[in-house]
């Protein structure tokens, strides 16, 4: 289905019936890698949606729009769809639209998951620390496999791994725009319930660096899932919906 917004045609799916829940994929990929979740959140009694970000699946866009954030069209997308306030589940990327929504508007926020995700912050101490884990070229010379999925994983489950780089694709794979300055100070304003999940592989966001994100913001609980890359929701998809929905079920 498509919700037609200013600039755009945005794809998305649903299942289910109640609450709703907005998956947000990650730079690499678009929402048909949540195959895991959407029929495992909508039978837990959520209204699921995933949809694609602009440049990716089978969302289209007028060449002669301009340039809008992620988490404006994730606002427009809800309110196509006539939703209040709704739960948001953000891998990677994702995860920056889902901060950057939940700063602009706190309000349409019931919950918030972020996965996997090095959260866009901007401040000069965090982004050194950024280079220092992932330096260039090199890092980015590795293939996209190695850089997101776990070795246990990759070693475990070849036709995973090749379903994996099936739905990946070719995507352009563009900063994430966001409406806000990302910073520690932002992040630490956010008052919605937050659930923080990494994997203890993960080459991105590693458990120290996880940490300093669940310090800064009030309240949050954060989980590492064991032999798990920067692609946990698809590499132990059990585990994730798991510790998921026992969070949303708290809050």
């Amino acid at each position: 289905m498509f919700a037609n917004v200013p600039g755009a045609r945005l794809w998305y799916e649903e299942s289910g019936a109640g609450a709703p829940l907005v998956l947000l994929h990650a730079g690499s990929g678009n929402s048909a890698l949540w195959t895991h979740q959407m029929a495992a959140f909508a039978a837990a009694g959520f209204r699921c949606i995933a949809y694609d970000r602009r440049g990716h699946g089978r969302t289209e866009v007028d060449p002669r729009s301009e340039p809008v954030a992620a988490s404006q069209d994730l606002n427009l997308l809800v309110q196509e769809l006539g939703l209040d306030a709704v739960h948001l589940v953000g891998t990677a990327a994702g995860g920056i639209v889902a901060f950057d929504f939940a700063l602009s508007h706190p309000r349409r926020v019931k919950g918030l998951v972020v996965a996997n995700s090095i959260g866009g912050v901007q401040d000069e101490e965090y982004q050194q620390l950024q280079r220092r884990l992932r330096p260039s070229p090199q890092f980015d010379a590795l293939p996209v496999e190695v850089r997101e999925l776990g070795p246990a994983y990759r070693a475990s489950d070849y036709a995973g791994t090749e379903r994996w780089l099936e739905l990946h694709g070719k995507q352009a794979l563009g900063k994430i725009r966001a409406a806000n300055r990302i910073t520690w100070s932002a992040l630490g304003t956010i008052s919605v319930p937050t659930l923080l999940v990494t994997g203890d592989a993960d080459l991105y966001c590693p458990p120290p660096v996880m940490e300093l994100f669940r310090k800064r913001i009030a309240g949050a609980k954060s989980v590492v899932i064991e032999a798990c890359g920067h692609s946990a929701f698809w590499e132990s998809p059990e585990r994730f919906n798991r510790e998921v929905l026992a969070f949303l079920a708290q809050n």
